[in-house]
Order: C-alpha cells, then structure tokens, then sequence
C-alpha cells in the first residue's frame, strides 16, 4: 500500500479519536437526550456546541475542521496514487499533514492563537504541495 492512502488511513483513524474525544464529554455535559433528539433548533434554544464547555466547544470545531482539511487531503491521497504521482516529496507531505492534524487538536482545545492557524496552514500547505506535484 502507498504511503499516502496508510497515512489516509491513520488520519481517518484519528477523525474517529476525535470524534470519541467530543461525543463522550459533550454526553456528559448536555446528556444523551439532546443528541439522540432530531436537534430541531426550536428544542434546543441554541446549537449544540454552544452549549458545551469551552474546551469541548473547542474539541467539537476541531473535528469539524478536519472534516473540510481531510476532503482535501482525500482528493491529493487519490490523485497522488491512481496517478502514480507518488514521490518522497508527497509522502512527506502526507506525513507533514497528519502531524500538523495531530498537534491542531491540542492547540485548538488550549485556545493558542495565533498557533494553531499557523498548525492548520502546515497541513493545509502540505495538501496544496500534494496536489500540485500531481500535475507535473
């Protein structure tokens, strides 16, 4: 398997830790009737996140956001392999973004700004270098 669909892996892998580190406090917090509810705006008051400790809030935008970074990250994975693009360079970029994701969520869930744009714009960079080195 090329290096950049096992790296794929591991970053879905750790959408689902994400999700396990959001889904478990915010239970707690809210209890499990808000959630297994249809969410209609009007039963809730106010969206879901805002209701949640700042930290969880923090958590929950985080695994959201690597939702948008991994729809790109999947489309540079697939263009690297099936068009047989795959290089030192993009297996670099691949293992760039998969850290960059990994040391987002503690940064996110701190609150350091302006750090974790600057983590966020590693990985995002590393996936613009990926897709790029597809076209030539």
């Amino acid at each position: 398997m090329a290096v950049e669909l096992q790296v794929l892996v591991l970053a879905a892998l750790l959408q689902m830790v994400q999700f396990l580190l959001v889904s478990i406090p915010a239970n707690l917090q809210l209890g499990s009737g808000k959630f297994m509810s249809p969410r209609d705006p009007e039963r809730l008051g106010k969206p879901l996140q805002d209701q949640l400790h700042p930290i969880t809030g923090r958590l929950f935008r985080a695994f959201n956001n690597h939702f948008e970074g991994l729809i790109l990250f999947t489309i540079a994975v697939v263009a690297v392999v099936l068009g047989d693009k795959s290089t030192g360079l993009t297996e670099a970029c691949a293992h760039i973004y998969l850290i960059a994701r990994l040391i987002y969520i503690p940064a996110y869930a701190q609150g350091l700004s302006p750090w974790r744009s600057l983590i966020w714009l590693v990985g995002f960079g590393a996936t613009g270098v990926m897709l790029v080195s597809t076209l030539f």
